[in-house]
């Protein structure tokens, strides 16, 4: 595994971490209702900091292997679906939209988990904290669309 690669990979994924500071969560956030088993807040930035760390060595690992073309577009679409969910949820606050995101988001968090594990078994195991994760966040937010039905998207007005 090169240090270099696992840098570059290291930066994407704080890239798209990025869209949680532009998009911080507020008090309309805490004044949603959510669901008993929500995690804590401080939760959050430990197990995405985690996630992100992982899912750095696992692209740095795989991507030099023969024949990792799919895994490679797999790491590429979840990191692509990881920024913009965000923006969607927090920045529209579009929950049910956020929901199609979080769809794609968790195929191929899937897809990456599975095409990193047929090439290294390591790469592969790195990718599960993630789709766990994915899956409780995922969760929560249709949690959110259930428990707030009255609740609509911000409007965008044209300058």
């Amino acid at each position: 595994m090169s240090i270099t690669l696992f840098f570059v990979f290291l930066l994407a994924t704080f890239a798209a971490g990025t869209t949680g500071a532009m998009f911080p969560t507020g008090q309309w956030y805490e004044k949603l209702d959510k669901p008993a088993w929500t995690p804590p807040n401080w939760a959050f930035p430990i197990m995405w900091t985690s996630i992100y760390l992982l899912i750095a060595f696992a692209g740095a690992r795989v991507a030099f292997i023969p024949g990792a073309g799919l895994a490679m577009a797999f790491w590429a679409a979840q990191i692509a679906f990881n920024t913009l969910w965000t923006p969607v949820f927090f920045g529209l606050r579009h929950w049910r939209a956020s929901l199609i995101v979080m769809a794609g988001l968790w195929i191929t968090v899937f897809g990456a988990t599975v095409t990193h594990m047929m090439l290294d078994v390591w790469a592969g195991l790195a990718f599960v904290p993630y789709l766990l994760w994915v899956t409780v966040a995922g969760a929560l937010n249709l949690s959110v669309v259930r428990l707030n039905p009255g609740q609509k998207p911000l409007e965008i007005h044209k300058l």
